[in-house]
Formats: C-alpha cells, sequence, structure tokens
C-alpha cells in the first residue's frame, strides 16, 4: 500500500493478485475520477457487458507490405469497408523509393488524411490543480517520497535555457539514477574484464556481475530462469532477433502474421522484411476511436495460416496499455506464439512474463533509466532452443572445425562476440533500483498522474488529446490549433520543457487519425504534478 496526497483521490489498497497493485475494478474508479468530466461520462460506458468495446470497429485488413494499388490510401490502411486489401512486399531503399515515386508522378494524393476523430476541444472540468497544493515530499512512492526520487537523479538539478529542466522525453530514452551511474563507473573501476573462460580474477568479476544482471532481469520480469534471457542491444534488435531466427525459417507462402495499427516501426519492418522474403502476408489488429485494440477484430484475423504475433504492451505514441493477456490467450487458442513489444511498458507497469504466458518479451535499457545499447529478450526455453543462431562469432560456440560447428545452448548462441557487459550490469542496478521503491506503487502513481495530464490539458481550448484509451500510460500526446508540432516543442523548449515532436517512428497509427506528427509530453516516475502544470502554463502562453 502507498499513499499519494493527490486531492480528491481515494486511497488504493491493491486487493488484486500482486500486493499494492490495484485491481481493475479500482483502476477504473481512478481513470473514471480523472476522465468523467473531460470526456463527458465514465469511461467504462464505452464497454458493453462482456467486457468488449462498443465503438464500431473499422475492417480487418491483410497485408503483404509494398506495392499499393492506384486507388488505396497508404495513410489509412483502414478505409473503405467490408474488403480486404493484400499488397506484394517490398522494402525499398531510399533511392529505389524515389524512383518509384517519380514513375507515379502525377497520380493523386496517396497521403491525403483520413477525418480526424476529434472534431472538438475536451470540455473543461474546472477541477483544481493537485500540483499548486502539495509538495513533493508530501507524494510517497513505495519506499521514497518524490522528492528523494527526483534527488536521485542529477540531471535533474540542469538548467536549460535559463529554467529548470523538465524531462517529459521518457517515452524516447529516460534519464539515469545515480545509483546506475555509479554501479557503471564501479565497474569499469574495479571489474572490467570480457567475460567467460578468463582465468584471472577481473574475469570472475566480471561473468559473476555478468551473469548476475542477467538473473536480475529474469526476476523482474518472472522469467523462470536466467537462461530465458538473451541480452541485445534493446528492442529493435530483439524483434529482428526472433523475427530471423524463429519466425522466418517456419514460414511459407501465404502464411500469417498478425501485429497492431498501434506498433512501432520497429516493430513493423522487421516483419516486412521476413514477409518480402518467405511470401508471407501481414494482418493488422484495428483501433477504435480512443485507441484501444478491438479484440473481436483481432479474433477474425486468425486463420489456419496464421504463424505468429507481435504486438506493443504500450504504444509508444498514443500510451494505450493494451490486453496482452487476452491477445495472448487468444493467439494459444490457435496455437500461435506471441511477442510483446514491452519497450515503453517494462518502466511503467508490472511485467510477469510467467503469469502472461508470453512467447517472447523484449524491452530496451535507456527506456527504464539504463544505460543505451543494451536490452533484453526473454524467450521461452523450448523456442529459444528451437530457433537458429542469429549471428555467428566467438562465445555462441561450443566447438568449431571446419567440416562442422557446435553452438552453445541458449541464451549464449544468441550473444556472438563481446557483449556490452558494462551496461548489462548497469541494467540490472536500474531494475533493483525500481524494484527497491515497488513498480505495483511506481504504475499506481504514474496512473494517477497520467490521468491528471489528461484532465489539465483538455481544458486548453484548441488542444486535442490524441490516443484516450481508458488504460493508458505515460504519453500526454496532442496537438495544438495554429500551430505547428515543432514551433510548441521550441517554444516549450525554451521554458526549459523537454518534449519530442514528429511520427514518433509510429506513421501509421497516426495517419489513422489524419496526422503526420503531434507533440509528445512522456511522463515517467520521477515526474511532478507540477511539471503538468508548467506544461499547462507554457502552452496557454504560446497563445
Amino acid at each position: 500500500m502507498i499513499t499519494t496526497d493527490f486531492a480528491g483521490i481515494p486511497a488504493v489498497t491493491g486487493t488484486g493478485d500482486v500486493p499494492g497493485l490495484p485491481t481493475e475494478a479500482e483502476l477504473t474508479r481512478l481513470a473514471n475520477l480523472f476522465f468523467e468530466d473531460t470526456y463527458g461520462g465514465a469511461l467504462t460506458d464505452t464497454l458493453a457487458s462482456d467486457g468488449s468495446l462498443t465503438k464500431a470497429a473499422a475492417s480487418a485488413r491483410q497485408y503483404c507490405p509494398g506495392v499499393i494499388s492506384a486507388n488505396e490510401n497508404p495513410a489509412d490502411p483502414f478505409t473503405g469497408a467490408g474488403e480486404v486489401k493484400s499488397y506484394s512486399p517490398s522494402v525499398l531503399s531510399a533511392r529505389e523509393a524515389e524512383e518509384q515515386s517519380r514513375q507515379t508522378a502525377g497520380s493523386a494524393d496517396q497521403y491525403a488524411p483520413s477525418t480526424g476523430l476529434y472534431g472538438g476541444t475536451p470540455e473543461k472540468t474546472g477541477k483544481a490543480g493537485v500540483g499548486d497544493q502539495y509538495g513533493n515530499d508530501g507524494i510517497i512512492i513505495g519506499s521514497k517520497s518524490l522528492e528523494q526520487i527526483r534527488q536521485d537523479f542529477p540531471i535533474l538539478q540542469e538548467k536549460v535555457n535559463s529554467h529548470p529542466l523538465i524531462w517529459m522525453d521518457n517515452g524516447a530514452t529516460t534519464q539515469r539514477p545515480k545509483a546506475v551511474i555509479d554501479r557503471l563507473s564501479y565497474y569499469y573501476e574495479h571489474e572490467n574484464s570480457n567475460v567467460h573462460r578468463g582465468a584471472h580474477t577481473l574475469a570472475a568479476r566480471s561473468t559473476d556481475a555478468y551473469e548476475g544482471a542477467r538473473q536480475t532481469v529474469a526476476d523482474f520480469i518472472g522469467a523462470p530462469s536466467k537462461d530465458n534471457i538473451v541480452f541485445v542491444r534493446g528492442t529493435t534488435e530483439g524483434i529482428n532477433l526472433v523475427a530471423q531466427s524463429f519466425v522466418r525459417p517456419r514460414l511459407k507462402p501465404g502464411d500469417e502474421i498478425i501485429l497492431s495499427l498501434l506498433e512501432h516501426h520497429a516493430n513493423i519492418v522487421p516483419w516486412q522484411l521476413v514477409a518480402q522474403k518467405t511470401g508471407a502476408v501481414i494482418k493488422v489488429i484495428p483501433v477504435d476511436e480512443s485507441g484501444q485494440l478491438i479484440l473481436s477484430e483481432y479474433e477474425k484475423l486468425f486463420s489456419k495460416n496464421t504463424r505468429f504475433v507481435s504486438v506493443t504492451q504500450v504504444s509508444n505514441v498514443l500510451g494505450t496499455i493494451t490486453p496482452v493477456a487476452e491477445i495472448i490467450s487468444i493467439a494459444h487458442a490457435h496455437g500461435v506464439p506471441v511477442l510483446v513489444d514491452g519497450a515503453q511498458s517494462v518502466a511503467h507497469i508490472p511485467v510477469n512474463v510467467s503469469a502472461l504466458d508470453a512467447d517472447f518479451f523484449v524491452f530496451s535499457g535507456h527506456k527504464i533509466y539504463a544505460p543505451t545499447g543494451i536490452g533484453a529478450l526473454y524467450g521461452k526455453k523450448e523456442l529459444l532452443e528451437e530457433a537458429e543462431p542469429y549471428h555467428g562469432g566467438g562465445n555462441m560456440i561450443a566447438d568449431v572445425t571446419f567440416e562442422r560447428t557446435i553452438y552453445n545452448p541458449a541464451p549464449n548462441k544468441f550473444e556472438a562476440g563481446t557483449g556490452s557487459i558494462g551496461d548489462a550490469v548497469a541494467l540490472g542496478a536500474a531494475l533493483d533500483y525500481l524494484s527497491g521503491i515497488g513498480m505495483p506503487e511506481i504504475a499506481r502513481y504514474e496512473h494517477e498522474l497520467v490521468g491528471y495530464g489528461m484532465r489539465e490539458l483538455g481544458k486548453i481550448d484548441g488542444l486535442t488529446l490524441i490516443g484516450t484509451a481508458t488504460e493508458k500510460s505515460s504519453a500526454l500526446s496532442f496537438v495544438l490549433d495554429g500551430y505547428s508540432i515543432d514551433q510548441v516543442g521550441q517554444y516549450l523548449d525554451s521554458q526549459g520543457i523537454a518534449v519530442r515532436t514528429g511520427h514518433h517512428c509510429a506513421q501509421p497509427i497516426l495517419r489513422h487519425y489524419g496526422l503526420e506528427g503531434v507533440v509528445r509530453p512522456t511522463l515517467a516516475l520521477y515526474n511532478t504534478p507540477q511539471d503538468v502544470d508548467a506544461l499547462v502554463r507554457a502552452i496557454k502562453t504560446i497563445h
């Protein structure tokens, strides 16, 4: 149980399966407190009695990505009704794309925006901002106060353009606590060596630290063994590894891969490359108006040819928390394995891959307060054993002759060459830091802060929030009438507020909303209600 001094918010005791984590009913109650005035009625009103979303569903589509018919609009693949589109796979270089563009010059605009789903600005709530009433010492998150957490991050003491830094670009990368910085320094000062097989003391220290970090990752995400954890450079490499090592060898022409409209490009392009080489096709789960996946449409996508599902747990641009437990359950009922992209979830909500029954799960260290260039892939033991090696070289082999090579079992068979040892050790330190605070408590605090941010931003005339699902994390994406996203981003930077603008490597979902980019503030455990208030004041000042 935690105590968070947000005015008007009843205490959450956490009676679910995870101690301290709110039950579904409690989360819904909290969500309705934040959103009922802003969006005209409790968000649970959009749910049918069976729990399914009642918004009109866009038709499911099927893709062999690439070649587009003259009357098809790639900006929004869900225009039209009832028909299933299919495309020959083609992933083009910039030169090839330019040549194709010249050949099709004069045709209708391929990226004509679809009608936006949000025609007006949200109604004002008139509720008082909690940021003006409570200091950071009064907000307790697990084992620490919010002020203590902020003091753990040295960079938050920086000033930018004569203003205190307000870091709201956490969706791109998080900042590092002193514990992580110190652990990385200690490694290079006292333990630095290549791992495995060394006959000296520093090799033993380095190996112990490296393998200890692997165990920490396994414990943090609920994996049964550290041997389920493969160190990779990040989420992108992890997805590519699964696509090339496990999925591609099992595909033949006409086989199907299911993705969702919410995906980051890192969970689209690897599958396009695989589809292009094998003749497989890609199907896409549609979303409702709030940005949540439509499970009833998802189940309709399965056929006897479906071979794999890969889906995000949290959208990097809308913040939607997807129902991955149900997604996995439905896929497994059809005998289909699932990869979960946890890049935007693992720092914000508790993850247990065993409880989810995920086949693969991948995340990046730099999104969870660890260094760049390190991440982790979880895979079920039997699936990792089936998968082919991704790279060849040292460390992944057991014996080599010119006649044949025997490679090591997983995870080593996927870790050719010298890995990012110090960064892996620092990743372990980052996870220990979060575990010391408590992930259920972090999730609850961030849930409340995101709700507060949505409500306060919703009061601003001319501001349209993009992504309003009931279950939502971190992202507060928006557009502002009369101003380009770059103008907004640059002005916020002049006020010391760091946000990201652009398409955020999620062009399909943005084009579904008729947009080419949004302003994206993204929150983390060290952000405060006062940060949200400063963001709101700055946006109002633009006017």
